[in-house]
This record gives structure tokens, C-alpha cells and sequence, in this order.
């Protein structure tokens, strides 16, 4: 497993952060921290693979920490997330050893393309002492990603496409995971995986149902049932 580390100073960014790459699989979190100094603080005593980084922070900023980690020769890998989107930021970034660059906002495909693409170069190093050009540039040019997106450890691409089509035939309709599980033949568990995928790429919105009597509920809503994003996973 790849262990990461979330640097980010917004807790609700770090938090959308961390459920993406709990979506991907390979990857484990080890530590979730709102600023540089926490950071660099436990990096002393925790072993990490590869920290998700902000720039944007109080204090030492992200590039900051980039440049002390080099210069105290740590080879922990880095891909720096950021709505910092000048030239001098993301030069210096590339400059200090950042394997990627992804600019704030972004879409959940954008960060598994670039977790994917960091996984099979990682496994490819530690397969192979010596590594032929062909296959670098299958694990580092995104041109050579798959056309259909990796899905997340537990979601079929079979009842995933399922269960969108029954989505579609709600429209926007609200409904329950219960609801949908009836719909589908499958559990109440298993449905709650596959429309909590959907809501983390932004194709369902979950809406809390008050009703006459009895405690409120959480239903879900399609966004857009015209969707060309959802594609990429069916």
C-alpha cells in the first residue's frame, strides 16, 4: 500500500482530498494535517510515500516544505494540489521534484489519473531494477492512460452502468438508497457504496427529507442525468 499524507490548511478540502483517495486503491492515508509545520513535524516520525500538498498555507507554505524536504534529502514523492496557478509557482514546484502539478478546482478523475499514473511507475521501480523507454512512457504520459477510468475497489462496472440507467429513468427525481436497492436486487449496503461513488464525482447530491412525522432522511438526487463525465466509468 502507498501510505499518503493530506497537507491542505482547509479541513473541508483535506476531507474531499482523502475520501478521493480512499476511492483509488493501492493508496492507505497515514495522517491528515492543516499546516506546513505539522507536516514537517511528522514526517520525522511517520513514514510516508507520497504527501498530497497545498501551497496556499499560514506561515511556511507548501513550496517551503517541498524545498526543505529536498534539502534534507528526503525522497518522499509529492503532488502538489493547489489553486495556485502561476508560472513561477508550479515551476519552482517541477523544479524541487513534485511528480505532478493539479490546480484547484478539479475533478475526482484528474487526481486518479494522476494516483494511477504514480502507482504504476512506483510498482514498475520496484518490479524492475532497469526499465525500458516504452515502459516509462506508458506509466508517466497520461496519453497513454486507458480510455476507461479505473473504478474504486468494490464498484462493478457492469451494475454501475445498471444502476446509472435506473438513475436516468428517475431523472431528478429524489430517492433512497433503500429505494434504489429494490430497484437494482442488490442490499441496502452494497447500493450505499456505488451511490456514495456517484455523489463523490459530483453526478448525485444527497438532500436531508423532512417529513410530517418521524426523524428526517437523507435521500440522494441526480445532478444531471445527461451526464458525459459518467461515462469514463462504464
Amino acid at each position: 500500500m502507498i501510505k499518503v499524507m493530506i497537507v491542505d490548511d482547509d479541513p473541508m478540502v483535506a476531507e474531499i482530498n482523502r475520501r478521493y483517495v480512499e476511492l483509488v486503491d493501492g493508496f492507505k492515508i497515514e495522517a491528515v494535517v492543516h499546516s506546513s509545520n505539522e507536516a514537517l513535524k511528522l514526517l520525522d516520525k511517520v513514514e510516508i510515500d507520497l504527501i498530497l500538498l497545498d501551497i496556499f498555507m499560514p506561515g511556511i507554505t507548501g513550496l517551503d516544505v517541498l524545498v526543505q524536504l529536498r534539502q534534507a534529502g528526503k525522497g518522499v514523492d509529492v503532488i502538489v494540489i493547489s489553486a495556485a496557478c502561476d508560472r513561477q509557482s508550479i515551476k519552482k514546484a517541477l523544479q524541487f521534484g513534485a511528480t505532478d502539478y493539479i490546480i484547484k478546482p478539479f475533478e475526482f478523475e484528474r487526481l486518479n489519473t494522476a494516483l494511477l499514473t504514480y502507482k504504476g511507475l512506483a510498482n514498475l521501480m520496484d518490479e524492475q531494477d532497469n526499465l525500458s523507454q516504452v515502459e516509462l512512457d506508458q506509466c508517466m504520459l497520461y496519453k497513454e492512460q486507458p480510455t476507461v477510468t479505473q473504478l474504486p475497489k468494490g464498484i462493478d462496472r457492469n451494475t454501475l452502468t445498471v444502476v446509472w440507467e435506473q438513475i436516468k429513468l428517475l431523472d431528478k427525481e429524489l430517492f433512497s438508497t433503500e429505494e434504489m436497492a429494490k430497484y437494482i436486487g442488490v442490499s441496502r449496503v452494497s447500493m450505499r457504496k456505488y451511490l456514495e461513488f456517484l455523489r463523490q464525482i459530483g453526478v448525485l447530491k444527497l438532500e436531508l427529507i423532512y417529513g410530517t412525522v418521524g426523524r428526517p432522511i437523507y435521500k440522494y438526487r441526480c445532478i444531471d442525468s445527461v451526464n458525459n463525465f459518467i461515462q469514463r466509468y462504464l
